[in-house]
């Protein structure tokens, strides 16, 4: 396990936005955190991580230094101006303490799919080739547990393909990968396991099969639109 919490709470301006939720993160899966906008998902993933403080609950980690081992893709990554996607990468890793060499960089731009964009200023590349920077960038000091947040959002299917295969990529070589999206079907492709948010709460958690047959539906598509029917209702 690398990470669990139990019944952590957060509130804001007296406002319950997680709510006495249990959650943990388990090591060598495909962990998919799936709801509405505004359920709750990025604020429990930040207590998860770290970057923010619960209210009430504890969050246990499997290591002291955890943060070292852990590589965050937000949906908008800040690359500083005027430096090549290698540059980027290189400074990047800087932060976490580590000199990586130029073939090793290369190396790191090539899983990505970024080896003939080396060169090229970050601000200049596509929206897919940044989002694999954005990866990469994440990947930079070799962590062991890798968040995505909404790593394929306003791609085209290429570019989604693309990030989709990086990501079975990154697990198959030993990464524990925890990603957030709307795209059910990304989640049924990639997910080992899925956290459904609404309104604070888990409403449901398993594998896409063992939900499809609990809630005796037939996708993953509406079992979405059925639990997220809470909120709407709300």
């Amino acid at each position: 396990m690398y990470i669990q919490a139990k019944e952590i709470e957060k509130r804001i301006n007296g406002r319950i936005i997680i709510n006495k939720m249990d959650i943990a993160i388990r090591q060598q899966e495909i962990l998919a955190i799936i709801g509405p906008n505004g359920a709750g998902k990025t604020t429990a993933l930040e207590l998860l991580l770290g970057l923010q403080t619960a209210d009430s609950g504890k969050v246990h980690y499997w290591s002291d230094d955890y943060k070292k081992h852990l590589g965050v893709q937000l949906q908008s990554v800040p690359f500083f101006p005027g430096l090549s996607a290698i540059e980027n990468l290189k400074l990047f890793a800087a932060f976490y303490k580590q000199v990586i060499a130029t073939n090793e960089a290369l190396a790191m731009l090539n899983k990505c799919g970024l080896r003939d964009s080396a060169y090229t200023e970050a601000g200049k590349l596509s929206g897919g080739q940044q989002k694999r920077l954005a990866i990469a960038a994440a990947l930079a000091h070799q962590p062991e547990l890798l968040v995505l947040d909404e790593p394929s959002a306003a791609l085209d299917p290429r570019a989604r393909q693309d990030i989709h295969q990086l990501i079975q990529l990154l697990h198959n070589e030993g990464n524990t990968v925890v990603f957030t999206s709307h795209d059910m079907d990304e989640v049924q492709r990639l997910a080992h396991r899925i956290i459904m948010v609404v309104q604070g709460d888990i409403v449901a958690q398993g594998t896409p099969e063992e939900l499809c047959r609990e809630h005796r539906v037939a996708s993953l598509e509406h079992l979405y639109l059925k639990l997220s029917a809470k909120e709407e209702t709300a």
